[in-house]
């Protein structure tokens, strides 16, 4: 009888594990779920609080699972041996890295993609928004100037190169720090890599920028996503007076410990 009260009481415990971890599944924002893909996307709840914010990502959302479901579709339709091992899955999730001065909104994309080929890919991509008119910007309004090829850019990508450089370095890759690998980072703000405002020590600023790269941009697919960051005061001769007041203090530790 022990026995059985013991046996009764673990099945409980299990079932509720079970049911708390699915209840704990977030549910998507957007989806698609056809016999050719099954594609998400997903809003972090501090992007959800903000109604303008949450309108725009689900939108483009939207439109990136509507324009692969379309493909997949297609592709099933031309070859349907090749889905049956079963359908696409892709996923876009929208987190918040940062809020600067309680307007600047940093934002990560990120994307996973299973097409059933060799491996599944991902990607990674950033959005600027401001609060105050509730639209996306870039960081120009932060430097006097953004040209292609000038000083400031020039100065960004030598800092993001020192930054990779020291990442392999730790990652034990140092024989992928190679001008090979770089060779696609150009000074320009269309070429320079996805950015965002890194979280500083001080409250309300910025430490600096990160760019942040999707496996295959700076290093073999084995060595995964890379993040390059450039702290403000490498940026200083180059701030407006906007960006003079959004950037100070220093880069949390446990910022530069993430992947």
């Amino acid at each position: 009888m022990k026995f059985m009260t013991r046996l009764s009481v673990a099945l409980a415990l299990s079932v509720t594990c079970v049911f708390s971890a699915l209840a704990a599944d977030p549910k998507p924002d957007a989806v698609v779920n056809t016999k050719s893909i099954e594609a998400r996307v997903f809003l972090d709840d501090r992007i959800k609080a903000d109604a303008a914010l949450a309108a725009d990502c689900l939108a483009e959302g939207k439109k990136w699972i509507d324009k692969n479901a379309a493909e997949a579709a297609a592709a099933r339709k031309a070859d349907p041996q090749f889905f049956k091992e079963g359908g696409w899955e892709f996923e876009r999730k929208y987190e918040i890295r940062s809020v600067v001065a309680d307007r600047y909104v940093s934002i990560l994309r990120n994307d996973y993609m299973n097409t059933r080929g060799a491996h599944p890919n991902s990607d990674v991509n950033t959005i600027l928004w401001d609060k105050a008119d509730n639209k996306r910007i870039s960081i120009r309004p932060f430097f006097t100037e953004t040209a292609d090829n000038g000083a400031a850019m020039k100065a960004m990508v030598k800092a993001i190169i020192a930054s990779l450089k020291a990442e392999k370095k730790k990652r034990d890759a140092s024989e992928t720090a190679t001008d090979e690998w770089f060779k696609e980072l150009k000074p320009s703000l269309l070429k320079i890599g996805a950015v965002t405002l890194a979280p500083s020590t001080e409250a309300g600023k910025s430490s600096g920028l990160t760019f942040h790269y999707p496996p295959y941009a700076v290093g073999p697919y084995a060595e995964g996503e890379y993040v390059a960051f450039v702290p403000w005061e490498t940026l200083k001769p180059y701030l407006t007076a906007e960006g003079t007041r959004i950037f100070g203090g220093a880069r949390p530790k446990g910022d530069a410990e993430e992947p």
